[in-house]
């Protein structure tokens, strides 16, 4: 039976470089539900979690906004529901997939995989960043790894060997160096240009999936390149191509076994034309509906 989709907005910006993502799910949750009405899908809008934005106490803030979403997206799942998130910077992802998690223990099921499709890594801690903004810790906290617990960001939900990132090309040597270290694969861009993006979204699949009770993905806007994804917070040159990314999430979207999506890290402000809102909802229908969207209108919306 054909999972009813419930869009939950995690609309806050304190982790990131540009506060203006808060403003990202009250724009894309209108544009996504006509989009996956349209595809087929049975959509819902679900609650969007927010705060004020100029929060002082960002850690806490962080720390109580993402225990609220892993409720949200937990009683999504257990309501039979296909819980997706749409945020926000990627901070929200500790709320997220902690709420995947937890509705899976839940069920007696333990083991989650999860694709990142990211220009960065976001595998730092507060000892290794650079600039000290949450966005770039999520990844680090889902694996396990805070040298920071005062706030109980890291939830260790995810292991090394069932977590994939595609699209990477910004990052720092700390970073690198704790990936390595925990075995985590990470096809860098310059792999996925050489392979192409369904084979690497495959091999990201199959990483998430093998051994798992279920696997989950999660969209960073600024994996696409600039040109077609303006409306980003850290916008990285030489990013992965949209409508290819689209297409490939078609192939693999849509899945039983896909626990939940996420997308983060639109901004607003910067996307004048609407063109990185609109690839924005494509990814969303490519990922959820699968091979039942029409790929016509895809190739018009994105290209």
């Amino acid at each position: 039976m054909q999972r009813q989709i419930e869009l939950i907005g995690a609309a806050w910006g304190l982790g990131g470089a540009d506060p203006g993502c808060a403003a990202a799910p009250a724009l894309l949750i209108p544009q996504a539900h006509a989009r996956l009405d349209a595809c087929g899908a049975t959509a819902l809008a679900g609650p969007i979690i927010s705060t004020w934005p100029n929060e002082r106490r960002k850690q806490l803030a962080v720390s109580r906004l993402c225990g609220l979403l892993a409720s949200a997206v937990a009683s999504s799942l257990r309501n039979g529901r296909l819980p997706c998130v749409i945020g926000g910077d990627h901070s929200c992802a500790g709320g997220t997939w902690t709420g995947v998690a937890r509705a899976l223990h839940d069920k007696g099921q333990r083991s989650l995989g999860l694709v990142w499709i990211d220009a960065h890594m976001d595998a730092h801690t507060p000892a290794t960043s650079h600039t000290g903004r949450l966005h770039g810790m999520p990844l680090a906290w889902l694996l396990g790894q805070d040298d920071d617990p005062l706030y109980g960001l890291a939830s260790g939900v995810v292991e090394p060997q069932h977590v994939c990132l595609v699209g990477v090309r910004s990052f720092e040597r700390e970073e690198q160096e704790r990936l390595e270290r925990l075995g985590v694969r990470v096809i860098h861009m310059n792999e996925v240009r050489s392979r192409g993006i369904d084979a690497a979204v495959e091999e990201a699949v199959g990483i998430a999936s093998r051994g798992t009770d279920a696997y989950g993905i999660s969209i960073d806007l600024d994996a696409v390149t600039p040109e077609e994804a303006p409306g980003v917070g850290t916008p990285v040159a030489g990013g992965l191509d949209g409508a290819e990314l689209a297409r490939a999430l078609a192939r693999v979207g849509g899945g039983a076994r896909l626990a939940a999506l996420e997308l983060v890290e639109y901004l607003p402000r910067l996307d004048r034309d609407g063109c990185s809102a609109a690839l924005a909802v494509e990814l969303l229908a490519a990922a959820l509906c699968g091979p039942r969207q029409d790929a016509k209108v895809l190739a018009d919306a994105v290209e």
